[in-house]
């Protein structure tokens, strides 16, 4: 661990490298987060894992394999509605067919829920973060962030579901918390107000706070 200067993200989005590193960098000092696709060109492992879990160790097993470093981590993630199910889930990023498309997704969110009242459109962010080491051991958590969707996009900040996502909880700083009585959304809240209290800070404080523990059990 003390060697390892790189740490590959499983990812292409430069906004999750952002966040990743503005937490783990705390506990892994002196180590460079990159993209994996800043590494080279590789094909993206199959997602068939059943949950978020299984999903995130793909990656980052995949990740680690592809590009021979020590240490990954990747993050699978997604928005689960209450009204729909549970739905998009674990499809989040696919959902209106083509991977990755934030507008249509978003327009597919809306008119699934162009009936639902504001008082049944609660939802949270799921994510669910995996480390990969070179001994084989992975660690693995999980974090939440609870909400409610709006009824139409607010904020032209974040990605992805972030402007139709309204957090119950806004931050304070880069870890205190408060209601988010001006129902801002996700795409409004500064870096550090969505990092204290977004699912991926959440997961990531997690890990940053059980990671030396676990680095030390062997």
């Amino acid at each position: 661990m003390a060697d390892s200067k790189t740490v590959v993200v499983a990812t292409g989005n430069a906004h999750k490298v952002v966040e990743i590193e503005a937490i783990l960098s705390r506990v892994m000092p002196g180590v460079r987060f990159v993209a994996l696709g800043e590494l080279g060109d590789f094909p993206d492992p199959e997602e068939n894992g059943a949950d978020f879990y299984e999903n995130a160790l793909i990656k980052a097993r995949a990740a680690q394999e592809a590009t021979g470093l020590e240490l990954a981590v990747a993050d699978d993630s997604g928005l689960c509605v209450d009204a729909l199910g549970g739905a998009p889930g674990i499809y989040s990023a696919r959902w209106a067919g083509e991977h990755g498309n934030d507008e249509k997704n978003n327009e597919l969110l809306l008119e699934n829920l162009s009936d639902i009242p504001e008082s049944r459109r609660t939802a949270r962010f799921v994510s669910t973060v995996c480390c990969c080491f070179p001994d084989g051991r992975h660690m693995t958590v999980r974090g939440e962030c609870e909400g409610k969707i709006a009824f139409e996009p607010k904020g032209e900040g974040g990605f992805g579901y972030d402007p139709l996502f309204i957090p119950d909880e806004c931050g304070v700083g880069k870890t205190d918390k408060r209601p988010n009585s001006e129902g801002r959304s996700y795409a409004q809240l500064t870096p550090d107000e969505k990092d204290a209290i977004s699912h991926r800070g959440n997961a990531l404080a997690e890990m940053e706070k059980e990671l030396p523990e676990f680095l030390a059990e062997n």
